[in-house]
């Protein structure tokens, strides 16, 4: 008997023909539940008593989470490993919808595939301490075992041998080292003092609604997960983008220590550490207007933060992420 340990599993993305290795943190989670109805039913030597009876017959969005720290290499493009996630959360395709990838799981005995699978939150944590990471969770349609830990995925989604990156002149799947990126953030909102910044924290949410999928045939051929009726189609609703910036309160900030605004323009940036704060930023977003309120902490050192969150709720989001690099 042989088990599956989390720290021994590899995740890859597969999009527009080639497969991405996302290394992400032990925190993975993914799963998916089956929708049960009840109904009471009467019995042979009682048509007065009833007891209740199952259905099941479809399968609710299949749901996914997991950590993925940045580094700082490029390829020959400038083009970051991880940036695909970041793609993948900001960017509507052509149809407007987010754009749906396939998730893959390797275990050592074991590959688990979820179809369909669209983001629909991300954080990210400004912490100079910290390697800058973002936080992703989403749903998707369909979650199945197709095989052992040896599973060839590049031949069941027709990988070509393009791999999506150049390095060196030459096609590479993934980079021989890996550096940790470490960040500070560096504030603009209008006419408020940000320095002294002591942490940031930005979501981004895309709000979306399952369609019904429901159809008679399937609600009475079912017998196990392999022909339940799963999801296929979401629309996408409201995306906003809010997060917390945390400050020590000091002689140049502490007049707005209970201050707010519902019309601000915001612009965060993640600079290296090491560079000046004029540096270019190796992350960089921009959220006009905002809405902010302004609390204080009494603590060993005085704090006080800013809540905020966008008003422009549209989906115009990938403008908004200036730089990444």
């Amino acid at each position: 008997m042989s088990y599956s340990f989390l720290k021994e599993s590899k995740l890859y993305i597969v999009y527009s023909g080639n497969k991405y290795r996302i290394y992400t943190s032990t925190a993975i989670n993914f799963d998916q539940t089956f929708a049960e109805e009840s109904y009471s039913v009467k019995t042979l030597h009682d048509q007065s008593k009833m007891f209740e009876g199952s259905s099941i017959t479809k399968a609710n969005p299949a749901s996914f989470s997991f950590d993925v720290p940045l580094t700082i290499e490029t390829d020959d493009n400038d083009k970051h490993w991880e940036s695909i996630v970041i793609d993948l959360v900001s960017d509507l395709d052509t149809s407007q919808q987010l754009k749906s990838f396939t998730i893959y799981i390797q275990t050592g005995s074991s590959t688990f595939k979820l179809e369909g699978a669209v983001i629909t939150g991300a954080t990210f944590d400004f912490v100079p301490q910290n390697q800058f990471t973002v936080r992703l969770e989403g749903q998707g349609t369909k979650l199945s075992r197709v095989g052992n830990g040896s599973f060839d995925i590049d031949n069941a989604e027709s990988i070509s041998s393009n791999a999506p990156f150049t390095i060196g002149g030459s096609s590479a799947e993934e980079f021989t080292t890996r550096t940790p990126l470490i960040v500070y953030p560096v504030i603009t909102a209008d006419s408020l003092n940000m320095t002294s910044i002591l942490s940031v924290n930005l979501q981004i949410q895309n709000n979306i609604e399952w369609t019904p999928y429901e159809n008679l045939h399937s609600s009475l051929s079912v017998t196990n997960s392999s022909n339940a009726m799963f999801p296929s189609a979401y629309t996408v609703g409201t995306r906003i983008i809010s997060g917390e910036i945390r400050q020590y309160q000091t002689d140049n900030n502490i007049t707005q220590f209970d201050d707010f605004s519902t019309n601000t323009d915001l612009t965060i940036k993640a600079i290296k550490v090491g560079n000046a704060a004029n540096a270019t930023p190796f992350f960089q977003i921009q959220v006009n207007p905002v809405m902010y309120t302004a609390r204080m902490a009494p603590a060993e050192v005085y704090t006080q933060s800013y809540d905020f969150r966008s008003l422009d709720n549209t989906n115009s989001l990938d403008t908004q992420i200036t730089q990444y690099s």
